[in-house]
C-alpha cells in the first residue's frame, strides 16, 4: 500500500462525517485506558489529541479531568464540529505525518487513528511523537496485533488498517526515548483494543 491508502481514508471520513458522529460510541469503553493515560500527566497538562475525530468522547473526557487538548484531524467536517462544542481549545486541520507544531506536550494520544497509516508511515511517526513530547510526556496509541494489513468497512466503503510487529513498535518507542508502561492484546474491556501506553524519561 503507499499514500493512495491515507487520501482514501481521509477522503472516507470527511465524505461521512456526519454518519460517525451517529455511529461512534459514546459509552467511553476507553475511560480505564484513558485514565491510566492521565495518571502519567500532571494535573491540568496539555494533551495532543492526534486524530482526534470530532472531540466525544475522547477530548471530551479529556477537557472534563481538567487538562487543555490541541486536537488534530485531516477532516475538515470532524475539526468543524470540534470547534463549535469546544471553542476555547485549540483544532486543527492536518496530516498527522507532516505534523511540526513547535509545541512540546504533557500527553500524546493516537487512538483510533495511527492505524490507519501503511507501516512505512507508522515507523515515522515515531519521530513526531517524540518532537511533541515533554520530558516526562505520556503517550498511548492503538494498534494490530501483528505485522500486517487489513481491510475493514465503514458505510460500507473499504476502510484500510495495518501494524506492525508488537517487537518493532517496542523497538521504535525505546529509539525514539520513550519506555512502554502498559500493553495488552486485544484487552476486553476495551472493545477487543490492542493498547500501548508508554513514558519519556522526566
Amino acid at each position: 500500500m503507499d499514500d493512495r491508502s491515507c487520501r482514501t481514508v481521509k477522503a472516507l471520513y470527511e465524505k461521512h462525517s456526519a454518519a460517525f458522529e451517529q455511529l461512534r460510541p459514546t459509552n467511553l469503553v476507553e475511560k480505564a485506558w484513558l485514565d491510566r493515560f492521565i495518571t502519567n500527566i500532571k494535573p491540568e497538562g496539555h494533551i495532543l489529541d492526534i486524530g482526534c475525530g470530532n472531540a466525544t468522547p475522547i477530548a471530551e473526557y479529556l477537557l472534563s479531568q481538567g487538562f487543555s487538548v490541541t486536537g488534530v484531524d485531516s477532516s475538515p467536517s470532524m475539526i468543524a464540529r470540534c470547534k463549535a462544542k469546544f471553542p476555547q481549545q485549540a483544532w486543527l486541520i492536518a496530516d498527522m505525518r507532516e505534523l511540526n507544531l513547535g509545541i512540546k506536550f504533557d500527553g500524546i494520544l493516537a487512538w483510533d487513528s495511527f492505524f490507519h497509516l501503511p507501516r512505512a508511515d507508522q515507523r515515522q511517526m515515531f519521530r513526531i511523537f517524540s518532537a511533541h513530547a515533554q520530558a516526562g510526556a505520556a503517550l498511548m496509541f492503538n494498534t494490530g496485533t501483528s505485522d500486517g494489513e487489513a481491510i475493514g468497512k465503514f458505510e460500507g466503503e473499504p476502510l484500510y488498517h495495518a501494524s506492525l510487529a508488537p517487537d518493532e513498535y517496542t523497538l521504535l518507542m525505546q529509539n525514539s526515548g520513550f519506555q512502554v508502561i502498559q500493553q495488552i492484546v486485544e484487552d476486553p474491556q476495551c472493545g477487543g483494543r490492542t493498547v500501548w501506553l508508554a513514558g519519556t524519561n522526566p
